[in-house]
């Protein structure tokens, strides 16, 4: 009768455990940015994780990685086309050995001069997601948006306002052989650094300047070793947010939907805060260095460096072949449209 009892009680014991609720373990994503907390990238990255968690009750968590954090940008696309991270936002300058045909994005003097409309254009333009994106995949990626993180900006040992003033001027580039091209050809000696490396080069005369919109010129505190900002109107910073085809395409077709819808969201959400950010970030270097030069190029100006800028198109059709030149093309007669 004992041993009945046990086995009856075993028996309960075994069903009980069977029918209680399993603890499910949040599903994770890595979400890899090249620049650091509190920077437009990381207030992208954050946005994105807040939206995510909310619409899964948490069953998704998102953990962001900062500049550094698991290697340089160009590591960081290759670990997201091996499915080790699933989501990057890294500027396309970091993607000229990658993806070479995103460099069209480089070209100076080229994308719309309307704020508004280059982000309408980067968010659902067709030559993007239609045809460009299909390169991006042939590197194993999948590419979901691009938006701009507001004009560049030259901060620099001396003032430029023509080609002239580029002669013997060492402009440090991100890694990208259009980037290299399109500085020589306005004429500057174009030198590729990382970013975390540029203010240390800017102070030991390394290189006399760099380019990059004011927000990342403030939280980097270039303008502290450099004794102008100039606004030459040529080129905007074109970021980009990937994930791993081969990940995305495993992912069951709600949580696709789920990417995608809330990257779409975010179109004017980062809109909004490029504008904020670049105002507010601004008006702290001034407000910090009150002696720096302000310098914006006349029209006239600028138009000797536009004519210049015309020799990059060629070298970005050499280094892309017929592919390149067919994106191009298509991507000029969109930005003609916009026009």
């Amino acid at each position: 009768m004992l041993e009945l009892k046990k086995m009856f009680n075993g028996l309960i014991l075994s069903a009980a455990v069977a029918l209680a609720p399993t603890t499910v373990m949040a599903e994770e994503w890595k979400f890899a940015i090249e620049e650091i907390p509190g920077s437009i990238m990381d207030t992208y990255a954050q946005e994105f994780k807040k939206r995510i968690e909310t619409k899964t009750n948490g069953d998704v968590t998102v953990k962001v990685y900062p500049l550094g954090s698991l290697g340089t940008p160009t590591e960081l696309v290759e670990q997201v086309a091996d499915g080790v991270v699933q989501f990057t936002n890294v500027s396309v300058g970091n993607l000229g050995t990658i993806v070479p045909e995103s460099q069209m994005f480089l070209l100076t003097y080229t994308l719309p001069n309307d704020q508004r409309a280059i982000s309408k254009m980067l968010a659902s333009s067709p030559v993007i997601y239609d045809q460009l994106g299909q390169d991006f995949e042939n590197r194993g990626l999948k590419l979901h948006t691009m938006y701009s993180q507001g004009p560049v900006v030259w901060t620099t040992n001396r003032e430029i306002r023509n080609p002239a003033d580029f002669e013997n001027f060492k402009m440090r580039v991100m890694v990208s052989p259009i980037l290299l091209k399109a500085y020589e050809d306005l004429g500057a000696s174009p030198t590729p650094l990382p970013f975390g490396e540029v203010y240390g080069a800017l102070q030991l005369k390394q290189v006399d300047g760099q380019v990059n919109p004011a927000s990342a010129i403030e939280e980097m505190k270039f303008y502290e070793v450099t004794d102008y900002m100039i606004w030459a109107g040529e080129q905007e910073l074109v970021t980009s947010v990937m994930s791993g085809t081969d990940w995305f395409e495993t992912q069951p077709p709600h949580r696709q939907k789920l990417i995608k819808e809330t990257l779409n969201e975010m179109e004017g959400f980062i809109f909004d805060v490029v504008q904020r950010f670049n105002d507010e970030k601004l008006a702290k270097i001034k407000a910090a260095k009150p002696e720096i030069k302000m310098v914006e190029l006349s029209n006239e100006e600028r138009a000797v460096f536009r004519d210049r800028s015309k020799a990059t198109h060629s070298a970005y059709t050499d280094m892309t072949g017929s592919r390149g030149e067919e994106l191009l093309n298509a991507l000029l007669a969109e930005i003609e449209s916009l026009n």
